[in-house]
Protein backbone atom coordinates (compact mmCIF):
# COMPACT_ATOMS: atom_id res chain seq x y z
CA UNK A 1 0.00 0.00 0.00
CA UNK A 2 2.67 2.59 0.88
CA UNK A 3 4.83 1.91 -2.54
CA UNK A 4 1.58 2.44 -4.41
CA UNK A 5 1.35 5.86 -2.49
CA UNK A 6 4.97 6.58 -3.22
CA UNK A 7 4.37 5.90 -7.11
CA UNK A 8 1.30 8.25 -6.88
CA UNK A 9 3.28 10.76 -5.32
CA UNK A 10 5.89 10.51 -8.47
CA UNK A 11 2.99 10.81 -10.65
CA UNK A 12 2.32 14.44 -8.70
CA UNK A 13 -0.95 13.01 -6.54
CA UNK A 14 -0.93 13.64 -2.64
CA UNK A 15 -3.13 11.56 -0.15
CA UNK A 16 -5.96 14.51 -0.72
CA UNK A 17 -5.72 14.54 -4.46
CA UNK A 18 -5.25 11.21 -5.01
CA UNK A 19 -8.98 10.94 -2.42
CA UNK A 20 -10.21 12.72 -4.23
CA UNK A 21 -9.54 11.38 -7.45
CA UNK A 22 -11.06 8.26 -6.55
CA UNK A 23 -14.10 9.54 -5.41
CA UNK A 24 -14.82 11.09 -8.94
CA UNK A 25 -13.82 7.40 -9.99
CA UNK A 26 -16.36 5.59 -7.79
CA UNK A 27 -19.88 4.71 -8.30
CA UNK A 28 -21.59 7.43 -5.54
CA UNK A 29 -22.94 10.56 -7.07
CA UNK A 30 -21.93 13.50 -5.68
CA UNK A 31 -24.25 16.55 -7.23
CA UNK A 32 -22.19 19.75 -5.72
CA UNK A 33 -18.48 20.34 -4.71
CA UNK A 34 -19.63 20.48 -1.19
CA UNK A 35 -21.10 16.94 -1.37
CA UNK A 36 -18.02 15.73 -2.60
CA UNK A 37 -15.81 16.96 0.53
CA UNK A 38 -17.83 15.73 2.77
CA UNK A 39 -17.59 12.41 1.10
CA UNK A 40 -13.84 12.57 1.64
CA UNK A 41 -13.28 14.33 4.68
CA UNK A 42 -12.02 17.28 3.67
CA UNK A 43 -13.02 20.89 3.57
CA UNK A 44 -14.85 22.46 0.42
CA UNK A 45 -10.96 24.82 0.13
CA UNK A 46 -9.18 21.27 0.17
CA UNK A 47 -10.96 19.95 -2.69
CA UNK A 48 -11.11 23.06 -4.77
CA UNK A 49 -7.63 22.90 -4.65
CA UNK A 50 -7.35 19.39 -5.33
CA UNK A 51 -9.34 19.54 -8.48
CA UNK A 52 -7.27 22.30 -9.67
CA UNK A 53 -4.03 19.91 -9.31
CA UNK A 54 -5.94 17.03 -10.87
CA UNK A 55 -7.09 19.47 -13.87
CA UNK A 56 -3.29 20.70 -14.09
CA UNK A 57 -1.71 16.87 -14.11
CA UNK A 58 -4.87 15.35 -16.59
CA UNK A 59 -6.19 13.03 -14.15
CA UNK A 60 -9.55 14.95 -15.05
CA UNK A 61 -11.58 16.97 -17.52
CA UNK A 62 -12.66 20.15 -17.53
CA UNK A 63 -15.89 20.62 -15.69
CA UNK A 64 -18.73 21.59 -18.39
CA UNK A 65 -19.86 24.79 -15.63
CA UNK A 66 -18.79 26.13 -12.88
CA UNK A 67 -21.40 24.65 -10.64
CA UNK A 68 -20.78 21.41 -12.12
CA UNK A 69 -17.73 18.60 -10.84
CA UNK A 70 -15.32 17.43 -13.48
CA UNK A 71 -15.11 14.19 -14.92
CA UNK A 72 -12.55 11.49 -14.16
CA UNK A 73 -9.84 10.40 -16.74
CA UNK A 74 -10.10 6.87 -16.53
CA UNK A 75 -6.70 5.95 -14.84
CA UNK A 76 -4.70 4.05 -17.51
CA UNK A 77 -5.15 7.17 -19.79
CA UNK A 78 -4.14 9.56 -17.34
CA UNK A 79 -0.91 7.21 -16.14
CA UNK A 80 0.41 7.05 -19.99
CA UNK A 81 -0.08 10.55 -20.97
CA UNK A 82 1.76 11.64 -17.36
CA UNK A 83 4.70 9.04 -18.26
CA UNK A 84 4.69 10.36 -21.90
CA UNK A 85 5.23 14.05 -20.57
CA UNK A 86 7.55 12.42 -18.29
CA UNK A 87 9.84 11.32 -20.58
CA UNK A 88 9.56 13.84 -22.92
CA UNK A 89 10.68 16.10 -19.71
CA UNK A 90 13.62 13.56 -19.65
CA UNK A 91 14.40 13.78 -23.40
CA UNK A 92 14.21 17.83 -23.28
CA UNK A 93 16.65 17.69 -19.96
CA UNK A 94 18.74 14.82 -21.79
CA UNK A 95 19.30 17.57 -24.51
CA UNK A 96 20.00 20.20 -22.81
CA UNK A 97 22.79 18.49 -20.58
CA UNK A 98 24.30 17.97 -24.23
CA UNK A 99 24.08 21.07 -25.48
CA UNK A 100 25.86 22.48 -22.09
CA UNK A 101 28.61 19.57 -22.15
CA UNK A 102 29.29 20.65 -25.68
CA UNK A 103 29.55 24.17 -24.39
CA UNK A 104 31.61 24.25 -21.45
CA UNK A 105 35.02 25.25 -23.07
CA UNK A 106 32.94 27.91 -24.38
CA UNK A 107 31.55 29.05 -21.62
CA UNK A 108 34.51 28.84 -19.23
CA UNK A 109 36.17 30.75 -21.81
CA UNK A 110 33.43 33.80 -21.92
CA UNK A 111 33.39 33.76 -18.33
CA UNK A 112 37.18 34.21 -17.90
CA UNK A 113 37.33 36.98 -20.25
CA UNK A 114 34.97 38.89 -18.82
CA UNK A 115 36.57 38.22 -15.12
CA UNK A 116 39.30 38.99 -16.22
CA UNK A 117 40.71 42.59 -15.05
CA UNK A 118 40.98 45.17 -17.46
CA UNK A 119 44.49 46.13 -18.96
CA UNK A 120 45.04 50.13 -20.47
CA UNK A 121 47.79 48.22 -22.21
CA UNK A 122 46.72 45.16 -23.37
CA UNK A 123 48.71 43.32 -21.46
CA UNK A 124 48.58 40.65 -18.96
CA UNK A 125 50.76 39.06 -16.34
CA UNK A 126 49.21 35.73 -15.01
CA UNK A 127 51.52 34.09 -12.32
CA UNK A 128 51.43 30.44 -10.99
CA UNK A 129 51.50 27.26 -12.90
CA UNK A 130 47.96 26.27 -12.31
CA UNK A 131 46.73 29.94 -13.78
CA UNK A 132 48.16 29.83 -16.23
CA UNK A 133 46.96 26.38 -17.33
CA UNK A 134 43.81 27.55 -17.14
CA UNK A 135 44.21 30.51 -19.34
CA UNK A 136 46.18 28.58 -21.52
CA UNK A 137 43.18 26.07 -22.39
CA UNK A 138 40.15 29.38 -21.70
CA UNK A 139 42.25 30.92 -24.95
CA UNK A 140 42.20 27.55 -26.85
CA UNK A 141 38.81 27.13 -26.02
CA UNK A 142 37.92 30.50 -27.62
CA UNK A 143 39.58 29.69 -30.68
CA UNK A 144 37.27 30.63 -33.93
CA UNK A 145 39.34 29.77 -36.90
CA UNK A 146 42.89 28.99 -36.18
CA UNK A 147 45.40 28.64 -33.00
CA UNK A 148 49.35 28.80 -33.78
CA UNK A 149 52.20 27.75 -31.62
CA UNK A 150 55.90 27.80 -31.15
CA UNK A 151 56.50 25.17 -28.97
CA UNK A 152 59.85 24.29 -27.20
CA UNK A 153 61.60 23.11 -23.95
CA UNK A 154 61.65 23.05 -21.08
CA UNK A 155 58.18 22.43 -20.77
CA UNK A 156 55.77 22.34 -18.06
CA UNK A 157 56.04 18.56 -18.08
CA UNK A 158 53.56 15.46 -16.90
CA UNK A 159 56.45 12.89 -16.69
CA UNK A 160 59.34 12.75 -14.32
CA UNK A 161 61.31 12.53 -17.59
CA UNK A 162 60.56 16.13 -18.73
CA UNK A 163 58.43 14.79 -21.64
CA UNK A 164 55.48 17.65 -22.17
CA UNK A 165 52.09 17.10 -21.30
CA UNK A 166 49.91 17.59 -24.32
CA UNK A 167 47.99 20.18 -25.10
CA UNK A 168 44.09 19.33 -26.33
CA UNK A 169 44.32 21.06 -29.79
CA UNK A 170 42.80 17.69 -31.66
CA UNK A 171 39.18 18.72 -30.80
CA UNK A 172 39.94 21.90 -31.88
CA UNK A 173 40.78 20.53 -35.47
CA UNK A 174 37.55 18.21 -34.72
CA UNK A 175 35.40 22.01 -35.06
CA UNK A 176 36.88 23.48 -37.57
CA UNK A 177 40.05 25.68 -36.56
CA UNK A 178 43.25 25.32 -37.97
CA UNK A 179 46.01 24.42 -35.78
CA UNK A 180 49.91 25.01 -36.52
CA UNK A 181 53.08 23.75 -34.35
CA UNK A 182 56.31 24.19 -34.77
CA UNK A 183 58.46 22.84 -32.36
CA UNK A 184 61.94 22.93 -31.52
CA UNK A 185 64.02 20.53 -33.11
CA UNK A 186 65.11 19.96 -29.25
CA UNK A 187 61.67 18.88 -28.24
CA UNK A 188 62.35 15.90 -30.55
CA UNK A 189 64.56 14.68 -27.88
CA UNK A 190 62.02 13.11 -26.01
CA UNK A 191 61.45 9.34 -26.21
CA UNK A 192 58.76 8.55 -28.67
CA UNK A 193 57.95 12.35 -29.33
CA UNK A 194 58.49 12.04 -33.07
CA UNK A 195 56.03 9.28 -32.99
CA UNK A 196 52.99 11.16 -31.19
CA UNK A 197 53.61 14.22 -32.93
CA UNK A 198 53.35 12.36 -36.47
CA UNK A 199 49.92 11.12 -34.86
CA UNK A 200 48.41 14.39 -34.17
CA UNK A 201 49.34 15.39 -37.96
CA UNK A 202 47.66 12.34 -38.69
CA UNK A 203 44.64 13.65 -36.76
CA UNK A 204 44.94 17.16 -39.30
CA UNK A 205 47.42 19.08 -36.84
CA UNK A 206 49.88 21.00 -39.15
CA UNK A 207 53.40 20.58 -37.90
CA UNK A 208 56.88 21.87 -38.54
CA UNK A 209 60.51 20.98 -36.84
CA UNK A 210 62.83 24.37 -36.77
CA UNK A 211 66.10 25.00 -34.82
CA UNK A 212 66.34 27.23 -31.88
CA UNK A 213 62.44 28.69 -31.44
CA UNK A 214 62.92 31.98 -29.77
CA UNK A 215 59.79 31.75 -27.43
CA UNK A 216 57.08 29.94 -26.96
CA UNK A 217 53.73 31.45 -28.19
CA UNK A 218 50.56 30.57 -28.55
CA UNK A 219 48.28 32.68 -30.58
CA UNK A 220 44.15 32.92 -31.24
CA UNK A 221 42.63 34.50 -34.06
CA UNK A 222 45.33 36.64 -34.72
CA UNK A 223 43.99 38.79 -32.05
CA UNK A 224 45.39 37.85 -28.58
CA UNK A 225 49.03 35.82 -28.04
CA UNK A 226 50.12 34.52 -24.77
CA UNK A 227 53.82 34.01 -24.10
CA UNK A 228 54.32 31.08 -21.61
CA UNK A 229 57.21 30.93 -19.27
CA UNK A 230 60.78 30.38 -20.43
CA UNK A 231 61.50 28.33 -17.98
CA UNK A 232 58.21 26.30 -16.57
CA UNK A 233 60.66 24.79 -14.29
CA UNK A 234 60.63 28.67 -12.24
CA UNK A 235 57.86 28.97 -10.24
CA UNK A 236 58.47 32.79 -10.34
CA UNK A 237 57.74 32.83 -13.86
CA UNK A 238 55.08 34.84 -15.45
CA UNK A 239 53.35 34.08 -18.44
CA UNK A 240 52.23 37.37 -20.89
CA UNK A 241 48.93 37.43 -22.63
CA UNK A 242 48.83 40.20 -24.81
CA UNK A 243 46.13 42.08 -27.15
CA UNK A 244 48.03 45.20 -28.02
CA UNK A 245 47.67 45.65 -31.69
CA UNK A 246 51.82 46.74 -32.06
CA UNK A 247 52.67 43.95 -30.24
CA UNK A 248 50.69 41.39 -31.99
CA UNK A 249 51.38 42.74 -35.35
CA UNK A 250 54.77 41.92 -34.99
CA UNK A 251 54.57 38.56 -33.04
CA UNK A 252 51.78 37.06 -35.30
CA UNK A 253 53.99 37.81 -38.20
CA UNK A 254 56.98 35.91 -36.17
CA UNK A 255 55.26 32.98 -36.07
CA UNK A 256 54.63 33.34 -39.95
CA UNK A 257 58.38 33.79 -40.82
CA UNK A 258 59.26 30.66 -38.18
CA UNK A 259 56.26 28.65 -40.07
CA UNK A 260 57.73 29.26 -43.42
CA UNK A 261 61.47 28.19 -42.59
CA UNK A 262 60.57 25.62 -40.57
CA UNK A 263 60.27 21.76 -42.16
CA UNK A 264 57.00 19.87 -41.90
CA UNK A 265 56.72 16.23 -40.57
CA UNK A 266 53.72 13.83 -40.80
CA UNK A 267 52.77 11.31 -43.46
CA UNK A 268 50.49 13.13 -46.01
CA UNK A 269 49.63 9.37 -47.18
CA UNK A 270 49.85 9.72 -50.97
CA UNK A 271 52.29 6.71 -51.05
CA UNK A 272 52.66 3.76 -48.56
CA UNK A 273 55.26 4.43 -46.68
CA UNK A 274 55.64 2.80 -43.18
CA UNK A 275 54.98 4.07 -39.66
CA UNK A 276 58.59 3.40 -38.69
CA UNK A 277 59.98 4.96 -41.75
CA UNK A 278 57.71 7.88 -41.43
CA UNK A 279 59.08 8.13 -37.63
CA UNK A 280 62.61 8.03 -39.14
CA UNK A 281 62.01 10.95 -41.83
CA UNK A 282 60.47 13.46 -39.31
CA UNK A 283 63.72 12.56 -37.19
CA UNK A 284 66.10 13.08 -39.91
CA UNK A 285 64.09 16.12 -41.60
CA UNK A 286 64.89 17.61 -37.84
CA UNK A 287 68.22 17.39 -37.76
CA UNK A 288 68.61 14.83 -34.99
CA UNK A 289 71.82 12.83 -35.54
CA UNK A 290 72.06 9.02 -36.13
CA UNK A 291 73.23 8.15 -32.46
CA UNK A 292 70.07 10.13 -31.11
CA UNK A 293 67.95 8.88 -33.60
CA UNK A 294 69.10 5.61 -32.16
CA UNK A 295 68.12 6.59 -28.75
CA UNK A 296 64.37 7.49 -30.10
CA UNK A 297 64.10 4.03 -31.57
CA UNK A 298 65.80 2.24 -29.29
CA UNK A 299 67.55 0.28 -31.93
CA UNK A 300 71.85 0.26 -32.42
CA UNK A 301 72.83 3.28 -34.47
CA UNK A 302 73.79 0.67 -37.37
CA UNK A 303 70.60 -0.31 -37.74
CA UNK A 304 69.90 3.42 -37.97
CA UNK A 305 72.17 3.94 -40.68
CA UNK A 306 71.09 1.30 -42.70
CA UNK A 307 67.17 2.12 -42.79
CA UNK A 308 69.05 5.61 -44.01
CA UNK A 309 70.77 4.17 -46.39
CA UNK A 310 67.71 2.29 -47.88
CA UNK A 311 65.36 4.89 -47.61
CA UNK A 312 67.74 7.55 -49.81
CA UNK A 313 68.67 4.15 -52.19
CA UNK A 314 64.21 4.13 -52.78
CA UNK A 315 64.45 7.71 -52.73
CA UNK A 316 67.70 7.93 -55.07
CA UNK A 317 69.21 10.79 -53.07
CA UNK A 318 72.73 11.51 -52.50
CA UNK A 319 72.57 13.39 -49.73
CA UNK A 320 70.13 13.46 -46.56
CA UNK A 321 68.70 16.91 -47.80
CA UNK A 322 68.35 15.23 -51.06
CA UNK A 323 66.35 12.54 -49.04
CA UNK A 324 64.21 14.81 -47.12
CA UNK A 325 63.51 17.00 -50.38
CA UNK A 326 62.39 13.71 -51.92
CA UNK A 327 60.81 13.17 -49.37
CA UNK A 328 58.55 15.53 -49.42
CA UNK A 329 57.93 15.70 -52.94
CA UNK A 330 57.12 11.93 -53.15
CA UNK A 331 54.33 12.96 -50.85
CA UNK A 332 56.34 11.06 -47.78
CA UNK A 333 56.04 14.25 -45.63
CA UNK A 334 53.09 16.61 -45.87
CA UNK A 335 53.69 19.64 -47.54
Amino acid sequence: MEQARAQWRSLGLGDGELAVYEALLGPAQHDSRAALARSVGMTAHQVAAALAHLLERGFVHPAPAEARLPTAVSPATAIRNQIHLRRAQLLGASSDLETLTASVDRLAAEVLGRAAPPQRTGIETVSDGRAIADRVAALLASAQSEVNLLDRPPYAASASDGMPAPLAVTDLVERGVRVRVVVDRAGLEFPGRARGLGELAEQGVEIRVAPDLPTKLITVDRQVTLLPPTDAADPTQAALVVNDALLGNALVPLFEEIWQRALPIGLSGTETVTDGDGELLTMLASGLKDEAIARRLDVHVHTVRRRISRLMSDLSAETRFQAGIQAMRRGWLAP
